[in-house]
């Protein structure tokens, strides 16, 4: 028996785990612009290492069993007819809908395109240009940068790769100096020169780049690690920008909902819960969403059992990957400073496979 039915609108991580906790208890249709999932942990390697080309592309046919998958551009929610409107026209009806288009993302970890084909040429020019390049400038020294750098350095054991980072520690995210000076370590025993307190902004000639005291730096190739935006551009079209805060994320309150809109929900990235913006923390919200769907469905009126309420993640292990065979991982203790755990950790918590084999689980998939 299904309760209702329900628009999730994006197949990212929360999208994905959202739509799959309610397949057997909702009719359920997920609408995403691409044809396949997107591992987009994996895409930073796979924008360096051609072998990885086709690993962050999973396809969605074994995700739901008896909801189904659009492949489609939202454009617009019609609260009035409770229906999600797509580019082509069409019109789904919804008794809920979830907003979950998560952020975009720098280059390489970048969707570009909507099929699989076009999403691979463009990491096969990432990866020529990264096997002919002299001098590669990656910009930010946040768990992004400090991944892509270490996977060109060992891509490109010749090249000069500089990592310039804005401020004074690197993986200031994690909460862990020690996890900053331990990458800071990695990176320079393997010859990538570290730029602290570096602000950088294209210089006036094409392939410089200054810092914020006057410093140039020449490279024919750069990558700009220093934060996402979130997928929200198409709601503030649609005439939905009360529903975004100044930054573009989707308010939701403590349930997870668009204030005032019981059957509005946004997860993941795309939304203002304030806390970390990584898988773990996706995923947690798409589980308590789910819960709170059920219950939206099935009791409703005076009767309705009380919600669960999202606690915003602040804390949680963080893995950053020095290529496949090391990394640092940052394990929170309870009332006390953070562990900071070395490479076999990391190795087998992400850095060998990036959780290729858990996601493709995820999807219906073997693990190979």
């Amino acid at each position: 028996m299904h309760d209702g039915d329900v628009v999730v609108i994006g197949g990212g991580y929360a999208g994905v785990r959202l739509a799959k906790r309610l397949d057997s208890t909702a009719r359920v249709t997920l609408v995403d612009r691409k044809e396949v999932f997107f591992h987009r942990i994996a895409s930073l390697r796979a924008g360096v290492r051609p072998e990885w080309s086709v690993t962050p592309f999973i396809p969605y046919d074994r995700l739901l069993r008896g909801g189904r998958v659009v492949v489609g551009k939202a454009v617009r929610v019609d609260t009035t007819e409770r229906q999600v409107v797509l580019a082509t026209g069409e019109r789904l009806p919804y008794d809920v809908v979830v907003i979950a288009t998560g952020a975009d993302y720098p280059e390489p970890a970048r969707f570009t395109g909507t099929t699989t084909d076009e999403a691979i040429k463009s990491f096969a020019g990432y990866q020529r240009k990264v096997s002919t390049a002299e001098h590669v400038l990656v910009v930010g020294g946040g768990p992004s940068g400090v991944e892509l750098s270490a996977e060109i350095r060992l891509a490109r054991p010749e090249a000069r790769v500089t990592l310039a980072h804005s401020g004074s520690t690197l993986l200031h995210s994690t909460g862990s100096g020690r996890a900053g000076r331990k990458a800071l370590n990695w990176l320079e025993s393997h010859d990538v020169e570290v730029r602290l307190d570096a602000f950088m902004s294209p210089g006036n000639d094409y392939g410089t780049y200054r810092d914020a005291h006057g410093n140039v730096i020449d490279a024919d190739l750069s990558f700009w690690t220093t934060g996402t935006t979130p997928n929200t551009f198409w709601l503030r079209m649609a005439g939905h920008g009360d529903w975004l805060n100044p930054a573009g994320h989707v308010k939701v309150d403590r349930m997870l909902r668009v204030e005032s809109r019981p059957d509005v929900f946004a997860v993941g990235d795309v939304n203002d819960a304030a806390e970390l913006k990584i898988t773990p923390a996706a995923l947690a919200q798409a589980d308590l969403a789910a819960h709170n769907i059920r219950l939206h469905l099935r009791s409703p009126g005076r009767h309705r059992r009380e919600p669960r309420l999202y606690r915003p993640i602040h804390r949680t292990p963080i893995v950053v990957p020095f290529g496949p065979a090391d990394g640092v991982t940052v394990l929170p203790v309870p009332g006390g400073e953070s562990a900071v755990l070395g490479g076999r950790t990391s190795v087998l918590a992400k850095a060998k496979t990036l959780m290729t084999p858990y996601m493709r689980r995820q999807l219906g998939y073997t693990a190979a």
